[in-house]
């Protein structure tokens, strides 16, 4: 894995980051001579400031989470690039595209890059993988019969699966999921789209598996 990314943004819009490395050059290998030559002007936390791609997902796999995420892309969905960035957002383990392997990526921001993202051409293709990896596929859709999710604890090893915008999970994978959860919404629509539903599922496994008492990380 090469390159730099940048995120994409106006000319004249504010910079974020910082810039060249003040001083002598730190003798780590995690750190990008371009990037210290250069500055750092990438949408990371701090700590990763002038790390190279390589090295920030290479810390990234020693404390991602047990749990994946697929989304299915039978119409090109432009809510990947959404689910692509909350899964790193939340450190899900992997990310997985069901249906067309091409996705629009400029939502994801280029997290892509610090993820990793697998494809699979169907659902039964995604099943099989995942009872291979012993992990129970959790459905998310307001269908009949789904559950509430803030109701369920989420199993700790399992794959999110998200359907598209408008037509939800599709029967396959409503079928091949151990369950469906549901999120509870107050206003006039029926549904949200994949990108939210995303970020609010992840945050509830979060919320159950990585988080103790007022809110602190564990482990």
């Amino acid at each position: 894995m090469t390159g730099h990314p940048r995120d994409e943004a106006p000319d004249d819009a504010p910079q974020v980051g910082v810039g060249p490395w003040v001083g002598e050059w730190p003798d780590d290998p995690r750190f990008d001579p371009e990037l210290l030559a250069q500055g750092d002007r990438r949408n990371v936390v701090d700590r990763y400031r002038y790390w190279s791609v390589d090295a920030v997902v290479a810390d990234l796999d020693r404390h991602r989470f047990p749990f994946h995420v697929a989304v299915e892309n039978w119409e090109h969905d432009l809510n990947i690039g959404t689910v692509v960035r909350n899964a790193n957002a939340f450190g899900a383990a992997a990310v997985h595209v069901v249906g067309r392997r091409r996705w629009n990526r400029r939502g994801a921001m280029v997290t892509d890059r610090y993820c990793h993202v697998h494809h699979h051409p169907t659902v039964e293709d995604l099943v099989e993988w995942a009872a291979e990896q012993d992990l129970a596929v959790v459905g998310i859709d307001n269908l009949d019969g789904s559950v509430p999710i803030e109701s369920v604890q989420l199993p700790e090893r399992c794959v999110l699966v998200f359907g598209q915008e408008g037509p939800g999970l599709s029967e396959s994978a409503r079928a091949a999921a151990r369950m469906v959860c549901s999120i509870t919404m107050f206003g006039s629509t029926r549904s949200i789209n994949a990108g939210v539903a995303s970020g609010i599922a992840m945050h509830r496994w979060v919320s159950t598996h990585a988080l103790g008492p007022g809110g602190t990380p564990v482990g």
